[in-house]
C-alpha cells in the first residue's frame, strides 16, 4: 500500500538553510534570536503590536545599536553597526496589549532578518474562537479556502518553510505553507508531474489517516504540469 504523500514529504523535508525566525513566548519571557550586523532586523508581533522599547545607551555611537518602534504596524527595527564590539544585544519591549518581552539576540554578519513572535495566550484564544464558529468539518473547509487564497486566519501561525521538494515516484511534492491553529493544522502543497505519462491524483493517496478535508486544484496532471493541494488535520494541542 502506497504511503500517503504528505508523510513522505514530512519525513524527507530538509531544514531550511536560511529562514525567518519564529518564536513563541509568554509575558515576561526571555526571547533569544539572531540579529543582522550589516542589515536591518525586523521583529513583528502576531495579533499584537509593540508600543515601546527600552535599552541602555552606551554613549558611544559607533559601539551601540538602535531600536526603532515603527508606529503604523507596531514593528521593531534593529540596526547594529559593523563596529559594534559585543556579541549580543539585549533590550525590553512592551506590547499594546500589556505584555513585556526581553530580547537577547546574537549579532552575526548575516542578511536582513525577520523575527515573528507569537504569544500563545493571544493566538490560542483567537484561533479557538475562529475554529468554533462552525462545525469542525465546515471549519476544515474554511481553512482550506483561506490557504487557497493565501488569506490570514485570526490567531493562526503561518509558516512558509524553505524546504526542498520530495520526489515520490514521478511526483515532486513541496510543502509551501503550514497553518497552525488551536486544534487544526493546514498544509499547502505544490505537486508536479515529473514523469512521462499523465497522472490522476487521488485524495486518498495524498493525505494520511485522520485528515478532515483535502482539496486538489487540478487532479489530472500531464507530464510537466503542476497543481496545488490543501489538506487539514487535527493537531496535537
Amino acid at each position: 500500500m502506497r504511503q500517503p504523500l504528505i508523510l513522505m514529504l514530512c519525513a524527507g523535508a530538509a531544514a531550511p538553510a536560511a529562514a525567518d525566525q519564529y518564536r513563541m513566548a509568554a509575558d515576561n519571557a526571555r526571547i533569544e534570536c539572531v540579529a543582522s550586523k550589516r542589515d536591518l532586523t525586523r521583529i513583528s508581533l502576531v495579533n499584537d503590536q509593540f508600543a515601546s522599547v527600552s535599552k541602555v545607551a552606551t554613549g558611544v555611537p559607533y559601539n551601540d545599536f538602535t531600536v526603532v518602534n515603527e508606529p503604523v504596524r507596531g514593528d521593531i527595527y534593529i540596526s547594529v553597526p559593523e563596529t559594534y564590539a559585543a556579541r549580543t544585544i539585549n533590550f525590553f519591549a512592551t506590547s499594546k496589549k500589556g505584555y513585556v518581552y526581553k530580547f537577547v539576540c546574537q549579532v552575526a554578519p548575516v542578511e536582513a532578518q525577520q523575527i515573528f513572535l507569537t504569544n500563545p495566550a493571544i493566538a490560542q484564544t483567537k484561533a479557538r474562537d475562529w475554529e468554533q464558529e462552525t462545525p469542525i468539518q465546515t471549519t476544515a473547509m474554511r481553512l482550506i479556502q483561506a490557504m487557497a487564497t493565501q488569506a490570514t486566519v485570526e490567531g493562526y501561525e503561518i509558516r512558509q518553510p524553505s524546504t526542498a521538494p520530495v520526489t515520490v515516484g514521478p511526483l515532486s511534492v513541496r510543502l509551501i505553507a503550514e497553518y497552525r491553529g488551536a486544534r487544526l493544522i493546514g498544509k499547502s502543497l505544490r505537486i508536479e508531474n515529473k514523469g512521462a505519462v499523465p497522472l490522476v491524483l487521488k485524495e486518498a493517496e495524498l493525505a494520511p489517516q485522520g485528515t478532515l478535508a483535502v482539496t486538489i486544484a487540478r487532479p489530472e496532471l500531464a507530464p510537466g504540469e503542476a497543481t496545488s493541494a490543501w489538506l487539514v488535520g487535527q493537531g496535537e494541542r
